[in-house]
């Protein structure tokens, strides 16, 4: 892609907006978190999160903004589409330890901060594609029990959650805090700022 645009020369675009992901950051249970300007971590998704980060910097662009993804949430996809069927089995529960952070984001917001990137010639380099109230794994369960109307009672084992997500179990299972510094202080408006607040208008449309 960057070779492309560095062929098209003065017909190149003037806005590169590149997806990377909260990977990045590697995993922690700090209570801190991280923000824009946290250090990368040092395991594999943080490793190809920077190699993937660098290339798009090299894009010969006017702008060029990377969004760090969080576990995006809607119906018909992703994690969430994995546990629902569970909880609405009644079998709901907490994805490994429970205590893991779970950085995520409403597709809706995801969708309107990479047209705002786009749009807004303010929006260059770094930002991160999360609500700004990320929770722990059992709160996650909690929240989904609540909009389900089921129980939540029975940990899903950290071997179950590896067959479902394969890699991305990583993410899910050791987690770590997101905020979107940079987002905010731009004055972005989430529409889902809280996780009960997304899972009831995700339940409401269907899964």
């Amino acid at each position: 892609m960057v070779d492309a645009i560095a062929d098209l020369g003065d017909d190149a675009p003037k806005v590169l907006v590149s997806a990377s992901a909260i990977g990045y950051y590697g995993t922690s249970d700090d209570a801190a978190g991280f923000a824009e300007g946290s250090a990368a971590g040092q395991d594999y998704l943080a490793e190809v999160c920077q190699e993937w980060e660098a290339a798009a910097s090299r894009a010969r662009c006017e702008r060029t903004c990377v969004v760090r993804v969080g576990v995006v949430l809607d119906s018909g996809g992703g994690a969430l589409a994995k546990m629902m069927p569970v909880f609405q089995l009644g079998a709901g529960g907490p994805l490994g330890k429970g205590t893991q952070w779970f950085s995520w984001v409403h597709r809706d917001d995801l969708c309107a901060m990479l047209v705002e990137a786009v749009r807004n010639p303010s929006y260059e380099g770094v930002y991160n594609a999360t609500a700004p109230s990320p929770v722990r794994m059992g709160e996650l369960c909690e929240a989904l029990g609540r909009a389900t109307g089921r129980p939540n009672w029975l940990p899903v084992p950290s071997f179950a959650v590896e067959a479902l997500l394969g890699e991305g179990a990583t993410v899910v299972l050791e987690g770590q805090r997101v905020l979107p510094a940079r987002a905010m202080e731009a004055g972005f408006q989430f529409k889902y700022p809280d996780i009960d607040g997304c899972l009831e208008a995700i339940t409401e449309k269907g899964i």
